[in-house]
């Protein structure tokens, strides 16, 4: 399978006015099964959680990505600014190779963190976020292709640089996806995201806009999983995996927070938690999941266990392109739960109500009710017995249940129940009591008889 990248290659980058000179020569997506992926990370305006949460992934695990032992995928050559053992000018050279094209197998560049204006710096001879020596550049300084003298290179410019030739560019964290804390309000660096440096015309050699894995930090398996589709696609084992109009992996983020929250139910019944610790919806204390699409919770942090509200904490949004500014102020109620919230509450006052009747009624066995008076035989605690009020909902629910010749289940009318334990518990007393006369005992010897055969 061969894609070629599109017809008009030049990329132009609004934010730092840098434009990408077309290749002599078009892209191509690597033609059959290929044996090697090179993984370029790149850091910006970062703190480093995303790669620690990616080397906490299990499933599948950076270690099964990078030895090559998932069936059917290549092996991995990742090239990190931390965990390679490489440094300086050999760490640097492969990133220089991909981006002159003389790479000898086919590349994806991951950035972490997000992408500062670099001009601002670059006004008091400075930079932001760089790694290692410029070799390559953009023609900014001079007419030979050198800056002058040699300065480090800004990571913005590597990307710029390797980003025509990439198979896929993955942003992984919510700084390099959409901006995340440093783009918040005040931005002194002209921090964005790789979508926004790129633009919106930006397409790799397989022809895939930027990708983009949110999270601060994203799942480490969210992130791996995503890998380990496209390479995949890479080597034409499967399709091109669904992306949502964000660039956001779909089948990992159409849902939202509550909707696999395991206090969603208290939300539903319009209970809600009034302080930290308490066991209901945490609305009201500064949840915003009902509109955060993230899968923390269902999912787990790390090793599905964890999640933020499973352990307590409230979302905050951290998935979101509108991470942090829409979101302030942290843990204070939002104000669309003034009418969602009320709303819940005065529909689950009814729903709670309901719901807790026909509890009752359904944590009772049959036996019970018919032969016990509504007794429970439980030597635990006293269990209320069912009053005229809930009997007579417990009548019209069953009607309600098996209506539309609906057969109920259980014994027929041509048998009649046992009222008598088996031989094994023959001195136990039933709470209803039915023994005592001969006539009783009689026939409890006859449905013993009948059932167990005789002894």
């Amino acid at each position: 399978m061969t894609i070629q990248a599109p017809r008009t290659p030049g990329v132009v980058d609004d934010a730092s006015e840098r434009v990408l000179e077309p290749e002599a020569r078009q892209n191509r997506a690597p033609e059959g099964p290929v044996k090697v992926v090179h993984a370029f990370w790149l850091a910006g305006m970062s703190c480093d959680g995303c790669s620690i949460s990616v080397t906490g992934a299990t499933n599948p695990k950076v270690e099964d990505l990078l030895n090559g032992v998932i069936p059917g995928l290549p092996k991995v050559i990742l090239h990190h600014p931390v965990l390679s053992m490489e440094v300086g000018e050999d760490f640097t050279h492969a990133y220089e190779l991909a981006a002159k094209g003389e790479l000898d197998a086919p590349y994806v560049c991951i950035y972490e963190g997000s992408i500062a204006d670099e001009r601002i710096a670059h006004e008091t001879n400075g930079y932001f976020s760089a790694m290692g020596l410029s070799s390559l550049s953009s023609d900014e300084e001079n007419g030979d292709g050198q800056y002058e003298a040699e300065m480090p290179m800004p990571t913005a410019d590597r990307l710029a640089q390797m980003a025509p030739g990439a198979a896929a560019i993955l942003a992984i964290g919510t700084c390099a996806t959409w901006g995340g804390i440093p783009s918040a309000a005040g931005n002194p660096t002209g921090a964005m995201s790789v979508m926004d440096f790129l633009g919106k015309d930006y397409r790799s050699a397989l022809g895939l806009p930027v990708i983009n894995v949110p999270g601060c930090a994203p799942l480490g398996d969210n992130f791996n999983e995503t890998v380990a589709a496209i390479l995949m696609f890479l080597q034409g084992m499967g399709p091109l995996p669904e992306f949502d109009e964000l660039g956001r992996p779909a089948w990992l983020f159409e849902e939202t927070v509550h909707r696999g929250c395991t206090r969603a139910g208290y939300y539903e019944e319009g209970v809600f938690a009034e302080e930290y610790g308490d066991k209901e919806c945490l609305v009201e204390i500064g949840c915003w999941g009902p509109v955060v699409n993230c899968n923390i919770v269902s999912r787990g942090a790390h090793g599905n266990k964890g999640g933020c509200m499973a352990v307590g904490g409230p979302c905050i949004g951290c998935t979101m392109p509108g991470f942090p500014d829409k979101f302030v102020p942290f843990y204070e109620a939002p104000p669309g739960t003034f009418v969602s919230g009320n709303a819940s509450r005065t529909l689950g006052f009814g729903i709670r109500r309901l719901r807790a009747v026909t509890n009752h009624k359904v944590n009772r066995e049959v036996r019970w009710d018919e032969l016990y008076g509504g007794e429970v035989p439980s030597g635990w605690g006293d269990v209320e017995k069912p009053g005229p009020l809930k009997k007579t909902a417990h009548f019209f629910y069953e009607k309600l249940q098996f209506m539309g010749n609906k057969k109920k289940p259980g014994r027929d009318d041509s048998k009649r129940w046992h009222t008598d334990m088996p031989p094994r518990a023959r001195n136990m007393q039933a709470p209803h009591d039915v023994s005592g006369t001969a006539e009783s005992e009689g026939r409890a010897r006859e449905d013993v008889d009948e059932t167990w055969g005789s002894r």
